[in-house]
């Protein structure tokens, strides 16, 4: 069998390149999908504590919304 290179190996009769030792600088994406979450919670935690809700209220002070469209009177 022919003699193999530096840097490579064989398996089952092929010649393969050795696997090179991964950066730490790498982020998987398993690590950037925790980190948006993370964000995402922490400005759903912010909201919360200030009060305000997610849809904007009406804009008339006074008024509540219904969820029910406009009034049609008869």
């Amino acid at each position: 069998m022919a003699k193999v290179p530096d840097g490579f190996h064989t398996v089952r009769a092929h010649i393969r390149r050795n696997p090179r030792p991964r950066s730490a600088k790498r982020m998987s994406g398993w690590t950037i999908a925790g980190l948006l979450a993370g964000v995402w919670l922490w400005g759903a935690a912010v909201r919360l504590r200030r009060g305000r809700p997610r849809v904007p209220g009406v804009s008339e002070p006074g008024r509540q919304r219904t969820g029910r469209g406009p009034v049609r009177r008869r």
